[in-house]
Protein backbone atom coordinates (compact mmCIF):
# COMPACT_ATOMS: atom_id res chain seq x y z
CA UNK A 1 0.00 0.00 0.00
CA UNK A 2 1.31 3.10 -1.15
CA UNK A 3 1.19 6.32 0.73
CA UNK A 4 0.18 8.01 -2.40
CA UNK A 5 -2.94 5.49 -2.97
CA UNK A 6 -3.64 4.80 0.73
CA UNK A 7 -6.54 2.17 -0.04
CA UNK A 8 -5.23 0.42 -2.83
CA UNK A 9 -6.70 -2.97 -2.77
CA UNK A 10 -9.56 -2.37 -0.51
CA UNK A 11 -13.31 -1.90 -2.08
CA UNK A 12 -15.53 0.67 -1.03
CA UNK A 13 -19.52 0.84 -1.98
CA UNK A 14 -21.01 4.20 -1.92
CA UNK A 15 -24.88 4.78 -1.83
CA UNK A 16 -26.28 7.83 -3.73
CA UNK A 17 -22.90 7.89 -5.51
CA UNK A 18 -24.52 8.95 -8.76
CA UNK A 19 -24.25 13.03 -7.71
CA UNK A 20 -23.99 15.42 -5.10
CA UNK A 21 -22.08 14.31 -1.82
CA UNK A 22 -21.85 10.55 -3.12
CA UNK A 23 -20.13 11.45 -6.49
CA UNK A 24 -17.77 13.56 -4.20
CA UNK A 25 -17.39 10.80 -1.88
CA UNK A 26 -16.65 7.90 -4.43
CA UNK A 27 -14.24 10.36 -6.37
CA UNK A 28 -11.93 10.79 -3.26
CA UNK A 29 -11.88 7.01 -2.89
CA UNK A 30 -11.24 6.00 -6.13
CA UNK A 31 -8.18 8.95 -6.08
CA UNK A 32 -7.21 6.99 -3.41
CA UNK A 33 -6.80 3.41 -4.84
CA UNK A 34 -10.24 2.10 -3.80
CA UNK A 35 -12.11 0.10 -6.08
CA UNK A 36 -15.47 1.54 -6.15
CA UNK A 37 -18.98 -0.19 -5.96
CA UNK A 38 -21.91 2.23 -6.88
CA UNK A 39 -25.63 2.19 -6.68
CA UNK A 40 -27.96 4.65 -6.92
CA UNK A 41 -31.69 4.72 -8.21
CA UNK A 42 -31.13 6.98 -11.35
CA UNK A 43 -29.88 4.39 -13.81
CA UNK A 44 -29.03 7.36 -16.45
CA UNK A 45 -26.99 9.32 -13.86
CA UNK A 46 -25.74 6.41 -12.31
CA UNK A 47 -24.08 5.08 -15.81
CA UNK A 48 -22.64 9.33 -16.14
CA UNK A 49 -21.05 8.96 -12.55
CA UNK A 50 -19.60 5.54 -13.77
CA UNK A 51 -18.07 6.73 -16.88
CA UNK A 52 -16.71 9.90 -14.33
CA UNK A 53 -15.07 7.54 -12.12
CA UNK A 54 -13.49 5.19 -14.10
CA UNK A 55 -10.70 7.77 -15.12
CA UNK A 56 -9.60 7.79 -11.53
CA UNK A 57 -10.54 4.18 -10.20
CA UNK A 58 -8.81 1.31 -10.61
CA UNK A 59 -12.02 -0.45 -10.84
CA UNK A 60 -15.71 0.06 -10.68
CA UNK A 61 -18.84 -1.71 -10.37
CA UNK A 62 -21.80 -0.55 -10.57
CA UNK A 63 -25.75 -1.25 -10.10
CA UNK A 64 -29.37 0.68 -9.71
CA UNK A 65 -30.37 -0.13 -6.44
CA UNK A 66 -33.26 1.02 -4.65
CA UNK A 67 -32.02 1.13 -1.14
CA UNK A 68 -35.31 0.42 1.02
CA UNK A 69 -35.37 -2.72 -0.72
CA UNK A 70 -33.54 -5.33 1.05
CA UNK A 71 -33.50 -7.72 -1.87
CA UNK A 72 -32.19 -5.37 -3.99
CA UNK A 73 -29.39 -4.78 -1.60
CA UNK A 74 -28.44 -8.13 -1.23
CA UNK A 75 -28.32 -8.46 -4.81
CA UNK A 76 -26.53 -5.35 -5.44
CA UNK A 77 -24.23 -6.14 -2.40
CA UNK A 78 -23.35 -10.22 -3.40
CA UNK A 79 -23.18 -8.78 -7.67
CA UNK A 80 -20.23 -5.83 -5.77
CA UNK A 81 -18.12 -8.57 -3.99
CA UNK A 82 -18.37 -11.15 -6.75
CA UNK A 83 -16.31 -8.43 -9.31
CA UNK A 84 -14.70 -6.66 -6.75
CA UNK A 85 -14.28 -8.61 -3.61
CA UNK A 86 -14.67 -8.07 -0.22
CA UNK A 87 -16.18 -4.95 1.11
CA UNK A 88 -13.83 -2.64 3.11
CA UNK A 89 -15.65 0.30 3.69
CA UNK A 90 -19.64 0.98 3.23
CA UNK A 91 -20.45 4.92 3.33
CA UNK A 92 -24.13 5.13 3.62
CA UNK A 93 -24.83 8.31 1.72
CA UNK A 94 -28.21 7.87 0.00
CA UNK A 95 -30.88 10.10 1.50
CA UNK A 96 -34.08 12.42 0.46
CA UNK A 97 -35.86 15.03 2.54
CA UNK A 98 -39.09 16.38 2.75
CA UNK A 99 -39.44 19.78 4.62
CA UNK A 100 -42.48 21.49 6.02
CA UNK A 101 -44.61 21.85 9.26
CA UNK A 102 -45.06 18.19 10.67
CA UNK A 103 -48.70 18.34 10.45
CA UNK A 104 -48.80 19.00 6.98
CA UNK A 105 -46.43 16.00 6.20
CA UNK A 106 -48.48 12.75 4.37
CA UNK A 107 -47.77 9.31 5.29
CA UNK A 108 -46.40 8.57 2.41
CA UNK A 109 -43.43 11.58 2.55
CA UNK A 110 -42.53 9.85 6.44
CA UNK A 111 -42.22 6.54 4.77
CA UNK A 112 -40.25 7.96 2.28
CA UNK A 113 -37.63 9.57 4.49
CA UNK A 114 -37.46 7.48 7.10
CA UNK A 115 -37.16 4.23 4.52
CA UNK A 116 -34.49 6.17 2.56
CA UNK A 117 -32.50 7.74 5.35
CA UNK A 118 -32.54 5.19 8.37
CA UNK A 119 -33.75 1.89 6.97
CA UNK A 120 -31.59 1.57 4.03
CA UNK A 121 -28.10 2.24 6.71
CA UNK A 122 -29.99 -0.68 8.40
CA UNK A 123 -30.42 -2.63 5.53
CA UNK A 124 -26.99 -2.33 3.79
CA UNK A 125 -24.83 -2.19 7.11
CA UNK A 126 -26.98 -5.79 7.90
CA UNK A 127 -26.05 -7.36 3.92
CA UNK A 128 -22.01 -5.93 5.00
CA UNK A 129 -21.01 -6.83 8.22
CA UNK A 130 -20.98 -10.64 8.07
CA UNK A 131 -18.52 -10.45 5.69
CA UNK A 132 -16.70 -8.02 8.03
CA UNK A 133 -17.33 -10.04 11.41
CA UNK A 134 -15.87 -13.30 9.12
CA UNK A 135 -12.60 -10.97 8.59
CA UNK A 136 -12.63 -8.84 11.68
CA UNK A 137 -12.30 -5.83 9.76
CA UNK A 138 -14.15 -2.92 7.85
CA UNK A 139 -15.64 0.40 8.17
CA UNK A 140 -18.93 1.61 8.30
CA UNK A 141 -19.81 6.16 7.77
CA UNK A 142 -22.80 6.69 7.62
CA UNK A 143 -23.41 10.38 6.01
CA UNK A 144 -26.10 12.03 8.94
CA UNK A 145 -26.50 15.86 9.61
CA UNK A 146 -26.27 18.48 12.03
CA UNK A 147 -30.30 17.78 11.81
CA UNK A 148 -29.30 14.71 13.62
CA UNK A 149 -28.05 16.94 16.75
CA UNK A 150 -30.65 20.04 16.10
CA UNK A 151 -33.84 20.99 15.73
CA UNK A 152 -35.61 23.39 13.41
CA UNK A 153 -38.90 24.72 12.08
CA UNK A 154 -39.94 22.62 9.20
CA UNK A 155 -37.81 19.68 9.98
CA UNK A 156 -39.69 17.77 11.85
CA UNK A 157 -39.73 15.14 9.60
CA UNK A 158 -36.05 14.86 8.53
CA UNK A 159 -34.77 15.49 11.87
CA UNK A 160 -36.76 12.35 13.06
CA UNK A 161 -34.68 10.35 10.40
CA UNK A 162 -31.28 11.72 11.29
CA UNK A 163 -31.40 11.53 15.53
CA UNK A 164 -32.40 7.99 14.41
CA UNK A 165 -29.51 7.61 12.12
CA UNK A 166 -27.13 8.75 15.19
CA UNK A 167 -29.09 6.29 17.59
CA UNK A 168 -28.40 3.34 15.28
CA UNK A 169 -24.72 4.47 14.56
CA UNK A 170 -23.70 4.90 18.00
CA UNK A 171 -25.09 0.96 18.93
CA UNK A 172 -23.57 0.01 15.68
CA UNK A 173 -20.64 1.14 17.11
CA UNK A 174 -21.05 -1.08 20.46
CA UNK A 175 -22.28 -3.82 18.75
CA UNK A 176 -19.76 -4.40 15.68
CA UNK A 177 -16.30 -2.56 17.80
CA UNK A 178 -15.48 -6.52 19.22
CA UNK A 179 -14.57 -7.39 15.81
CA UNK A 180 -12.70 -4.88 14.32
CA UNK A 181 -15.13 -2.75 12.36
CA UNK A 182 -15.40 0.47 13.10
CA UNK A 183 -18.47 2.70 12.56
CA UNK A 184 -18.51 6.67 12.03
CA UNK A 185 -20.97 9.21 11.59
CA UNK A 186 -20.94 12.34 9.70
CA UNK A 187 -22.82 15.20 10.22
CA UNK A 188 -23.00 18.06 7.62
CA UNK A 189 -24.16 21.44 7.89
CA UNK A 190 -26.15 23.00 5.00
CA UNK A 191 -24.24 21.61 1.91
CA UNK A 192 -24.30 23.40 -1.61
CA UNK A 193 -26.18 20.82 -3.42
CA UNK A 194 -29.94 20.25 -5.38
CA UNK A 195 -30.81 18.39 -1.99
CA UNK A 196 -31.32 20.82 0.63
CA UNK A 197 -33.35 23.94 1.30
CA UNK A 198 -31.05 27.22 0.78
CA UNK A 199 -33.11 29.87 -0.57
CA UNK A 200 -31.63 33.21 -0.12
CA UNK A 201 -28.47 31.81 1.09
CA UNK A 202 -25.01 32.42 -0.92
CA UNK A 203 -23.77 29.25 -1.98
CA UNK A 204 -20.05 30.49 -1.92
CA UNK A 205 -20.75 30.62 2.14
CA UNK A 206 -22.10 27.10 2.37
CA UNK A 207 -19.95 23.55 2.29
CA UNK A 208 -19.30 22.04 -0.83
CA UNK A 209 -19.95 18.41 -1.12
CA UNK A 210 -15.98 17.76 -1.17
CA UNK A 211 -15.63 19.37 2.16
CA UNK A 212 -17.72 15.95 3.19
CA UNK A 213 -15.28 13.55 1.10
CA UNK A 214 -12.56 15.19 2.61
CA UNK A 215 -13.99 14.19 6.11
CA UNK A 216 -14.28 10.65 5.03
CA UNK A 217 -11.07 10.37 3.64
CA UNK A 218 -9.64 11.66 6.85
CA UNK A 219 -11.94 8.47 8.94
CA UNK A 220 -10.77 5.66 6.28
CA UNK A 221 -6.83 6.38 7.43
CA UNK A 222 -7.46 6.83 10.42
CA UNK A 223 -5.09 4.48 12.15
CA UNK A 224 -6.34 0.76 13.02
CA UNK A 225 -6.76 0.92 16.49
CA UNK A 226 -8.77 3.82 17.33
CA UNK A 227 -12.08 5.55 15.46
CA UNK A 228 -13.61 8.76 15.05
CA UNK A 229 -17.54 8.42 16.03
CA UNK A 230 -18.77 11.74 14.75
CA UNK A 231 -17.68 14.55 12.69
CA UNK A 232 -19.59 17.88 12.76
CA UNK A 233 -19.14 19.45 9.54
CA UNK A 234 -20.06 23.59 9.81
CA UNK A 235 -18.98 26.46 6.76
CA UNK A 236 -16.24 28.54 8.43
CA UNK A 237 -18.68 31.70 7.81
CA UNK A 238 -22.36 31.80 8.39
CA UNK A 239 -24.23 31.82 4.77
Amino acid sequence: MSSAKPLEGKVAVVTGASRGIGLAIAQRLGEMGAKLGLCSRDPKKLEAATQQLRTVASAVFAMPVDVTRADQISSFVQAAKKNLGPIDILVNNAGVGWFGPTQDATEEAWDSVLDTNLKSVFLMSKAVAPSMIERKTGHIINIASLAGKNTFKNGGVYCASKWGLMGLTGCMAEDLRQYGIRISAVCPGTVDTEFSPHTGKDPAKLLQSEDIAHAVAMLVTQAPQSFISEVLIRPTAKP
